[in-house]
């Protein structure tokens, strides 16, 4: 009685979650792998729904195997045999009884049902008829010398309490009968509870009717099970040896020096020895199987076509094909006959009965889990019209799941839990396009916001620091390098935010078009970051309201990285005052600064990414005429285009479209009509979110010209493996130690991990350089930055040669106001002779620096440098620009940088 309701337990506590699901929105065909993909997601649903059609299949072998055992000891007793009344008999009776109940089912559900029906009526009349005959008492003397003598109050009272008799055994094995050996083979009886679930594509109203049918049919069998029970304790001794003369006597005590073959602990013919004609248990027997196995067959294919369909796992969407009105799995039923045959013919199934039950057990844990689950992240959409359950019921079911599944067998329990952890690291690894909400979605949500509520608790501190870059990139595919540079800095660290502007208002269907082409380009390039876009009167005032507003609580920028603008001397002047402005506004917002400048420049975004599928000759092209990674700029007027490789995106809405366009196109303009929308390229994003690794893109010019290797290389500069060198550090002042930090970060990452850092300082003593070079490298050590070596600056303020000035002045000869336009007022587009008197020892220091970055670091692999103020008021934008330039004038890639002057590095553990 223990067992039958500890497994009704299980199974109530189960349905009682199967039934809340179910009733939480429409289900469709799959059952339990339905309910469990879609509460938790497609990893967990993948891993149950194989494992779960496979058991159903494998049940199906063990059930026709019990029916041909039953049906060769019936043979058997009328002197009938095949071949040896054994295994090849069972082989036969199998294969036959099989190729039977395959028939039914393809036939259709209609027939099944009906046969379904006939099995029900037999079984019922076989326990009928073991009522008739507990109530009837033993007609012979030989059923009393078996142990039947009929209801007995006294017996009934011996035998309600139990009577283990482990001998020894470990759980599990056979031959164990303590109560998890008893218990592990009564509790398959109970395993059915999902029959009705396993083909909710064929219910009318699945919602009403799983819910419905299952609890009934739980309170059904367990009213029968105890029927069952407690008539067998009231009739039946637990030990007899056929004689009639022991049992005349009999005292109700267990067999100790006699052998037992009789009585409820020795036969396992009991029932048939109670009923009032025998065969009909033989036919109870056979209808229970058989019905079991029918159910099986009908379950395993049905939910093995809803995971074939969705496409979690690879080489399976073959058998999820239907057919006719009531989409039947014809070649899922046509693998199902294969694997149940297999396991037929072994006609040995005792070693796999376990771990069956244990796959079934493990769905039950998961259903349970499932409504706990969606039910303690209290999302809105958990709504369902069942209410008669409780998260914490359900999570003790689902613990009970696993509590019986160790009991049973520990170790076919372990080999249950690492097929779903390995068949749920393939769908995690191939990532599988599909969104169900499933609440394993609603906990990521809920985790992020409440660590973020966390965090923004959290004061900072200077171990904590991290950098947290915004990228002015403009559209990501317009500057790969700048992308593939600030995340080799941030990537699995730190927060990475790419940032679109544009000078008008963009509307929303623009916008999501916009932000869809970025963050599969960010996907696509497996670059961690958020894609932001801001619109505003100006450029400058679109980057400033993403450094103001960007972010979530502590999750802020605290860097802003820009490109280099190398077309500073060409573009519009009110171009350039908005790159130089966007700096100003940085600074200002206390925010650090990084320019990154590489030879060649930052700007492809004149290049068109071609999938591998594109470059098929049998790529229908009329089906994506707009299919790359990047839009084409348009151009209608080049004189309200800029042309600067600055990462702001300069551009805004246009309605035409000048394909033509080439490489002089620009920049960060964005032309929002010629952005594709990458959903419109199937079989390339297929093969990207189901893990499938593509071949590198090739890169067009707007002209079709395939770009030359080299270019492509220096596109991807930062996703290659750095050369061996150096990365010359130029700390000219204190900015708080992110000019070191960066570069230490990039030593970290592999592919920079063949350069070592060398740290340039300015000298104070110049009389002193040997006490002040110690002094440097103690302080480095105590930062715990690994380094190569120091080099102390002594004669920075040296006056520049003279060709390095003759240059300098060439370079902001165009910019010069003229004296007689000068009037006394600074004028930003230009450069007066009173702000290069004013700044003339700034202008050397600069010219100076040059010299010595010539002088040093020529052939270093990365150069970083402290990045010059612009002083609000004093520089103009073009003499700002012209100091950047000299800097950083045909050197090796170079990142301009300035902290906040907030600490960064710190001595202490």
């Amino acid at each position: 009685m223990l067992i039958v309701t500890c497994g009704n337990i299980v199974t109530t506590i189960t349905a009682l979650s199967m039934a809340a699901i179910s009733t939480n929105g429409q289900i469709k065909g799959g059952g339990t792998y339905y309910m469990i993909s879609r509460s938790l997601g497609p990893e967990f649903g993948g891993a149950i729904g194989l494992i779960f059609s496979l058991a159903n299949a494998i049940a199906a072998a063990m059930y026709i195997v019990g029916f041909c055992e039953s049906m060769n000891d019936l043979l058997r007793s009328q002197g009938v045999l095949i071949f040896d009344s054994g295994i090849n008999d069972v082989r036969v009776i199998g294969s036959i009884t099989l190729v039977v109940l395959f028939a039914i089912c393809v036939i259709g559900m209609e027939w099944e049902a009906r046969a379904q029906v006939v099995l029900l009526v037999v079984l019922l009349v076989a326990i009928l008829d073991f009522v008739i005959g507990a109530f009837v008492g033993p007609l012979t003397e030989e059923e009393i010398a078996q142990g039947f003598i009929g209801l007995n109050g006294t017996l009934f009272q011996e035998n309600f309490f139990s009577d283990y008799r482990d001998e020894g055994k470990q759980s599990g094995e056979e031959g164990d009968m303590g109560f998890f050996g008893v218990f592990s083979v009564f509790f398959p009886a109970c395993t059915g509870i999902l029959a009705g679930a396993n083909i909710s594509g064929d219910l009318k109203d699945p919602s009403a009717a799983i819910p419905k049918g299952t609890i009934l049919a739980i309170i059904i069998t367990y009213f029968s099970y105890m029927i069952l029970v407690l008539l067998s304790g009231a009739v039946e001794v637990r030990d007899a040896t056929g004689n009639i003369t022991q049992v005349a006597d009999w005292s109700f005590t267990n067999c100790t020096d006699t052998e037992c073959k009789y009585g409820l602990s020795n036969s396992s013919q009991v029932m048939e020895l109670v009923s009032i004609f025998g065969p009909l248990i033989f036919a109870g027997c056979f209808a229970a199987t058989i019905s079991s196995a029918l159910a099986s067959i009908v379950s395993a294919p049905k939910v093995f076509q809803a995971l074939c369909k969705d496409k979690l796992y690879p080489y399976i969407e073959f058998f999820g094909k239907g057919y006719g009105k009531s989409d039947e799995p014809y070649r899922g039923y046509v693998l199902t006959f294969i694997i149940v045959l297999i396991f037929t013919l072994i006609a040995r199934l005792d070693s796999i009965a376990a771990i069956i039950t244990n796959f079934f057990l493990a769905a039950y844990a998961l259903i349970n889990f499932s409504t706990f689950h969606a039910s303690f992240q209290h999302t809105p959409s958990w709504r369902p019209t069942f209410t008669y359950y409780n998260k914490w019921l359900s999570l003790l079911g689902g613990i009970l799941c696993t509590a019986i599944m160790f009991m049973i067998q520990w170790y076919t329990a372990l080999i249950t839990i690492i097929i779903i952890i390995l068949l749920y690291f393939v769908v995690v690894y191939r990532k599988p396009d599909v969104n169900w909400g499933s609440s394993t979605q609603a906990q990521i949500y809920s985790l992020a916001l409440n660590s973020t509520i966390s965090l923004n608790q959290v004061e900072e501190h200077i171990k904590t620091f991290r950098p947290q870059i915004l990228v002015l990139s403009g559209a990501p595919y317009a500057r790969p390098p700048l992308i593939h540079f600030a995340n080799s800095i941030t990537k699995n660290m730190s927060l990475l935010i790419t940032g679109q502007c544009f000078n008008e208002m963009q509307c929303q269907r623009v916008r999501t078009r916009l932000y869809v082409e970025a963050t599969n380009w960010l996907s696509r390039h497996k670059v961690k970051a958020f894609h932001c876009i801001a619109d505003g009167p100006s450029m400058e005032m679109a980057a400033r309201m993403l450094m103001c507003n960007v972010g979530l609580g502590k999750l802020r920028p605290n860097l802003v990285l820009m490109g280099y603008k190398s077309t500073w001397k060409t573009c519009p002047a009110e171009e350039l005052q908005g790159y130089f402005k966007t700096i100003h506004h940085a600074f200002g917002l206390h925010l650090a600064v990084g320019i990154l400048c590489v030879e060649g420049g930052l700007d492809y975004s004149h290049l068109t990414e071609v999938s591998q599928d594109e470059e098929d000759p049998n790529y229908n092209a009329s089906t994506n005429p707009t299919s790359s990674s990047g839009a084409t700029a348009s151009n209608t007027d080049p004189s309200t285009l800029p042309t600067s490789t600055s990462t702001v995106s300069f551009g805004h809405y246009q309605n035409e479209v000048d394909v033509s366009t080439g490489p002089s196109a620009v920049v960060g303009y964005t032309n929002a009509a010629a952005v594709t929308d990458e959903t419109n390229h199937p079989s390339f994003l297929e093969n990207l979110k189901m893990g499938k690794k593509t071949k590198d893109p090739t890169y067009r010019l707007p002209n079709g010209e395939v770009v030359a290797p080299q270019i492509v290389d220096a596109m991807l500069r930062f996703t290659r493996k750095q050369p061996k060198g150096t990365i010359d550090v130029w700390w000219l002042y204190d900015d708080g130690g992110l000019t070191m930090l960066i570069p230490y970060i990039l030593t970290t990452r592999a592919a920079w991990s063949s350069c070592k850092l060398r740290v340039f300082c300015l000298a104070n003593k110049k009389d002193d350089l040997a006490s002040e070079h110690r002094r440097m490298i103690e302080l480095l050590c105590k930062f715990r930055i690994d380094f190569s070596d120091v080099v102390m600056v002594p004669d920075v303020t040296r006056r520049p040669k003279e060709e390095s000035v003759r240059d300098f002045n060439n370079l902001i000869s165009s910019f010069k106001v003229p004296p007689e336009e000068e009037d006394g007022v600074k004028t930003p587009e230009g450069i007066t002779e009173s702000e290069l008197v004013a700044l003339k020892d700034k202008t050397n220091r600069h010219i100076r620096l040059r010299e010595l970055l010539l002088e040093h670091s020529r052939n270093a692999t990365f150069i970083v440098m402290t990045l010059p103020i612009p002083a609000v008021g004093t520089v103009s934008a073009p003499l700002y620009m012209a100091w950047l330039e000299t800097l950083t004038h045909q050197m090796p890639p170079f990142l301009l940088l300035r902290g906040n002057q907030s600490s960064v590095l710190t001595f202490y553990s």
